[in-house]
């Protein structure tokens, strides 16, 4: 079964779900390896990041077995698998609007990728907000979570939670409860299983230290109150996030 290049939205479950049929037609069959990143990308003709997502969402399931630096494994195949987007949307829901006739599908975890886009379009100017209308108090709270995060990297917490916390809060102390309910939802409720494996195995060692500095940044320019430093500070340090994690940086 040759791959396809992919053209619909939703890119990275159609290229799990591509890679499932090969696995189970046995063109990949247990221990074997699945192409590179790069090569599936060129292949199916779509961003390194799309490929990544789709391969952590095959580990999520437990069908392989990343090893950065050593290739994809592909695992034997497990009984009575999860699909690709129920593991981590334990505990959500669906809701329908009845006067616009759609329905809300919360009983996902949002990939990545996406969720990173969506915090690089809102929490800058959440920040430059934060510096005009943040409280002492919830600058006392977001300092706090600032020292948080770093006591979670000495002590190599996997997890970071003083890292999402810091972000929480500058949204939180923007004057707009919008996006501190935005902010909060995708930091907390949506910060599932395909997130943290990125991260657990694409956080390359300096990096929890280069965020600590670039946070003491958007920090120092908040308890300045300079809104225009806030706002640059935070987009340059979620752009190197992204940077990062999609592979650029490597």
């Amino acid at each position: 079964m040759p791959i396809k290049k992919m053209e619909n939205p939703r890119l990275y479950r159609q290229i799990a779900d591509q890679l499932i049929k090969l696995i189970d037609n046995n063109e990949f069959p247990p221990g074997s390896r699945l192409p590179a990143e790069r090569e599936l990308a060129e292949q199916l003709q779509v961003s390194r990041a799309s490929v990544r997502e789709a391969l952590i969402a095959l580990e999520v399931i437990g069908l392989v077995d990343v090893k950065v630096g050593n290739g994809v494994i592909v695992k034997a195949r497990p009984s009575n698998p999860e699909p690709v987007m129920t593991q981590a949307g334990r505990n959500q829901w669906v809701e329908t609007d009845d006067e616009l006739g759609i329905k809300l599908d919360f009983s996902t975890e949002l990939p990545p990728f996406s969720l990173l886009q969506a915090r690089r379009l809102i929490e800058p100017e959440a920040a430059a907000l934060a510096a005009v209308h943040a409280s002492e108090e919830e600058l006392a709270l977001i300092r706090a979570a600032y020292q948080q995060n770093c006591e979670d990297n000495r002590v190599q917490s996997r997890t970071h939670p003083g890292d999402r916390l810091f972000h929480i809060r500058i949204a939180q102390a923007s004057g707009n409860p919008a996006y501190g309910f935005i902010i909060g939802h995708l930091l907390g409720h949506r910060y599932g299983s395909m997130f943290r494996m990125l991260q657990a195995h694409y956080t390359p060692s300096d990096m929890p230290g280069i965020s600590e500095t670039e946070h003491l940044a958007i920090l120092s320019a908040l308890e300045k109150r300079d809104a225009r430093a806030a706002r640059a500070a935070m987009k340059k340090h979620i752009d190197r996030v992204i940077a990062t994690f999609e592979g650029v940086c490597e």
